[in-house]
């Protein structure tokens, strides 16, 4: 079993996959679309990736704002959530993602790497600290520590 861990943005989604202990998440990609509104190709590549990686659940991030709220990108992330059930059959998780994206910049920010370089990977870290945050309170369920 794998989770994959997607963090949605309007023109990128950046890709993680755990291993198959559930333990660690790995990023593998970022795609990228010309309209946020055109998803079929996205959706085609996060199916392939699906089969690819043997995926049995997904992992959204959800963009509360910071009081708890929902907004207008998490109510997107809701909707992109549904597409992909619907499209996969599989369990989708919208796993609260508040200041990953900083927290991304922040390790980047620490990298040798120049910004446009950053730039290209900024989703991937996201969607690796998304699904790592998953993945770590799931392990804490299971060992008894929540």
């Amino acid at each position: 079993m794998r989770i994959m861990g997607l963090d949605y943005g309007s023109v990128t989604v950046g890709v993680a996959i755990s291993d198959a202990l559930l333990l660690t998440a790995q990023g593998i990609e970022v795609i990228r679309r010309k309209q946020e509104n055109k998803l079929r190709q996205t959706l085609a590549r996060i199916e392939a990736l699906i089969s690819e990686y043997e995926v049995d659940k997904i992992v959204v991030g959800y963009p509360k704002h910071l009081n708890n709220t929902i907004g207008e990108r998490a109510v997107k992330s809701e909707e992109f959530a549904e597409k992909l059930r619907q499209r996969t059959n599989l369990e989708v998780i919208l796993w609260d993602e508040r200041l990953t994206t900083v927290a991304a910049h922040q390790v980047l920010s620490q990298s040798k790497l120049n910004d446009r370089d950053k730039a290209m990977v900024v989703d991937k870290l996201a969607a690796v600290l998304i699904l790592q945050g998953y993945l770590d309170n799931l392990n804490l369920k299971k060992n008894g520590e929540i």
